[in-house]
């Protein structure tokens, strides 16, 4: 019975990410708001940095959370039967990384936000190179 708490626990946060990923990459909020989304300083430059934040840390979110689930699922596997203790620091564990891999994805997406737009929050314009 602790098993099949466990591995609900730490299919959730996997899931969470597939759903609000592809919520973000599809329907981004409609209004920059501090209370739903993805909000930081950068994001909330103005509209178009909201909307390119939303869907760029969507596609993230959405693709690593469908990695994420059926790697957290495997270790949890290897536990079935075992005692409270193993199940429970394999669980948390399992539940530690996916957080981390989960805060992770604010890394690329700040540094796309800060590639694609100046520090004002307008799209910064792209030179052609000659020859390419």
């Amino acid at each position: 019975m602790f098993w099949m708490f466990m591995m609900t626990m730490d299919v959730l946060i996997p899931i969470t990410m597939i759903l609000f990923g592809k919520r973000f990459m599809e329907k981004p909020p409609k209004d920059i708001n501090w209370m739903y989304g993805y909000r930081t300083a950068m994001s909330m430059k103005n509209k178009d940095a909201w909307i390119f934040a939303h869907q760029y840390f969507g596609k993230l979110w959405h693709k690593w959370g469908r990695v994420l689930l059926p790697v957290s699922i495997l270790p949890m596997l290897l536990v079935i039967g075992k005692d409270y203790d193993t199940i429970g620091s394999m669980g948390g564990i399992v539940c530690v990384i996916q957080i981390l891999v989960m805060i992770a994805a604010i890394f690329p997406t700040e540094a796309a936000l800060h590639r694609v737009f100046d520090k004002q929050g307008y799209r910064r314009k792209i030179e052609k190179k000659e020859g390419y």
